[in-house]
């Protein structure tokens, strides 16, 4: 390339450039494109890709570098959905290094390793990382840069230097159980098939090479499944090691990731006990029979009863979100966000980011959502006015907080209003289940929300208690939205009831209203938190008095209407041409009395009864409704 500079100049390709730009101007390595030059000469410094250079810049005196503008053109894509480690380090996506996890993992050496980590936490992301570290014929510059290059011994040692079989069990379910194995049966058959050099290895005999076919022999009758029978499916993931053993004379690394998706899935399905059989054969002849195993990782959501599918295992290494091993590894550490965000010049959303997706305890270091993180980061990026939104959240139909809701008796509503209203709950908490034991108590579920990330703990209690809260705003949203849904479809089921509640107004009845109402906020789950918003308190009540009154279909019934000089928070036109008007508030001071008379003022003052006027209603009723916690009053004007 013809250098636009003047001057003695060298260019420096890449590691050597990235570090002296780094010590230079400050710009975070991790922001900096793998295939960009960076051109030194005398006092400038250029970065230059394929196009050319892209910005110039002074390195001495009181000239700084035009760092904007430069980090803007080479700046790394955000890897969102990606958890292939060779596509994030091959393709310039961000990458929050936790290749030390490698280390830590040799150290602390197991045969069989167990971890458990809510969803969307790093987990796959990381199986990935260690197969392309730990696999033969793999690609060591895939590293290059990275912290685990620092530790050359173990790197000489352990690089490049094993077979690995690497298997998600995510996508193992169906309708039935057939579905189901036949899906088990494509995944350990793909994985087989990364292996043809088996075929053409000396190191294999007929017999063996006969073995090896049965792997990846596709049913020819449907040509949609592998044709192996039970007997072999069972024993696959052995017999592959074995024959990786003797081709490469080198143990096998088996990494199983989502291990207990199968069972989760048939659990719901119908299947529990067969799919439970299968796993445990598998399990049992891929990791305690088989003598080629060098070690095994697995990782899941759910710790499963070693009774249930791992049954005569010696000693498994569990590594739950409770111990301090590895805490760091999954999920991203407050250094993590704080050098993303300086990255892509977004340290300034650092409070929102906090409140919104940290709050997770793992071990002994507190962690953030990545999958939150970067997901906000990529909206900010886009729109600087972007609000966090729960991407976490919407990854999951939630249906454990639903089961939880369904089975809550007024002792677990209260539960769930503390954990709503910031604070905490002691709970015997069991990390080892079985999913059939999932459901047999209220306490089992607490434990689970508790595994799979929606509970985090605050402090550890004698008796393998633990307190507990909602680790962030964004789980404590979801929990509010669920709670409301619940609230609405339980109402809805006494048709009788709500009938008889929605007909007091029109009739002008408050005592019956103020009664019901607040026996509706007796059998709901309310917003009392000090550190939540007047506002938002009165979103929630308001949230349940709509769903109410819009149970009545043929009543138009419209929420934030603009009905005069200001928007009503409800306003309601009946068949009969009566209009009603109702604003609510929330007494922070508990005074109800004091807040109805506001909010009838409220009413006169904007004049929200004229839009109803223009609508010629023949008659108009106005509310004023306050709340405090569960008590609330009803007052007309």
């Amino acid at each position: 390339m013809e250098s636009p500079f003047t001057g003695k100049h060298v260019w420096l390709r890449r590691y050597i450039l990235v570090w002296k730009a780094l010590n230079k101007t400050q710009i975070p390595m991790d922001c900096i494109m793998g295939d960009v030059d960076f051109l030194v000469s005398h006092d400038h410094l250029g970065i230059a890709g394929p196009e050319g250079p892209a910005a110039v810049g002074f390195l001495h005196g009181d000239r700084s570098w035009q760092r904007e503008r430069s980090v803007k053109k080479v700046r790394k894509k955000l890897p969102i959905g990606i958890d292939g480690f060779e596509k994030i380090r091959t393709n310039d996506f961000y990458y929050a290094d936790k290749t030390l996890f490698i280390k830590e993992l040799l150290q602390n050496w197991g045969e069989v390793n167990l971890f458990t980590r809510p969803r969307r936490f790093g987990k796959s992301l990381n199986m990935s990382m260690l197969k392309c570290f730990f696999e033969i014929g793999g690609t060591p510059e895939l590293f290059d840069g990275l912290k685990i290059m620092q530790e050359e011994d173990l790197c000489e040692e352990y690089m490049g230097k094993f077979p690995v079989i690497s298997i998600s069990l995510k996508s193992v379910g169906g309708l039935t159980y057939k579905a189901a194995s036949d899906a088990l049966r494509t995944v350990i058959g793909n994985e087989s098939k990364r292996f043809r050099v088996l075929l053409e290895s000396p190191s294999l005999d007929e017999k063996d090479k006969t073995a090896y076919e049965r792997l990846i022999d596709v049913d020819r009758r449907s040509d949609a499944s592998y044709a192996m029978s039970d007997a072999v499916l069972i024993d696959s993931l052995n017999i592959l090691s074995r024959l990786l053993m003797q081709h490469y004379g080198q143990k096998v690394i088996l990494l199983i990731d989502e291990y207990d998706v199968p069972l989760d899935k048939a659990f719901q399905r119908g299947y529990y006990d067969e799919m439970v059989n299968l796993i445990r054969s598998l399990f049992d002849n891929a990791l305690k029979t088989n003598d080629s195993l060098y070690f095994a990782v697995l990782t899941g959501c759910l710790r499963i009863s070693k009774e249930s599918i791992f049954t005569g295992l010696n000693n498994p290494k569990v590594h739950t979100i409770s111990d301090v091993r590895y805490d760091e590894y999954f999920g991203f550490t407050d250094s993590d966000v704080d050098g993303l965000l300086e990255c892509y010049g977004l340290s300034s959303y650092k409070a929102a980011i906090r409140d919104w997706y940290d709050g997770y305890r793992f071990g002994d270091t507190d962690v953030y959502c990545p999958w939150d993180v970067l997901n906000y980061c990529d909206e900010l990026l886009a729109d600087p006015n972007a609000e966090p939104e729960n991407y976490w959240a919407n990854t999951s139909g939630n249906d454990l907080i639903r089961r939880l809701l369904k089975k809550a008796n007024q002792s677990t509503k209260s539960d769930i209003e503390h954990l709503i209203n910031g604070e905490t709950i002691t709970k015997t908490i069991r990390q080892e289940l079985t999913y059939r034991e999932v459901e047999d108590s209220i306490d089992n579920i607490w434990s689970v929300l508790y595994s799979t990330g929606y509970l985090t703990c605050r402090r550890r209690v004698p008796g393998k208690r633990m307190e507990l809260a909602l680790p962030n705003r964004e789980v404590r949203e979801l929990f509010i939205d669920l709670v409301k849904n619940w609230f609405e479809e339980t109402t809805q089921a006494d048709s009788g009831r709500i009938r008889q509640f929605c007909a007091a107004f029109p009739a002008g009845d408050t005592d019956t209203i103020q009664e019901m109402l607040g026996g509706y906020l007796w059998d709901s789950i309310s917003v009392r938190d000090t550190s939540v918003r007047r506002n938002m308190k009165e979103n929630f009540y308001h949230g349940m008095l709509l769903g109410l009154l819009r149970s009545q279909g043929n009543w138009i019934v419209q929420s934030n209407a603009e009905t005069g000089e200001g928007y009503s928070d409800i306003s309601i036109q009946t068949p009969d041409k009566v209009g009603i008007v109702i604003e609510l508030k929330y007494a922070e001071d508990g005074n109800l009395e004091k807040a109805c008379r506001e909010a009838l003022e409220q009413i006169e003052e904007k004049k929200y009864a004229q839009g109803l006027k223009r609508r010629s209603m023949k008659k108009i009723i106005r509310y004023g409704i306050a709340f405090y916690e569960k008590e609330c009053m009803a007052a007309m004007a």
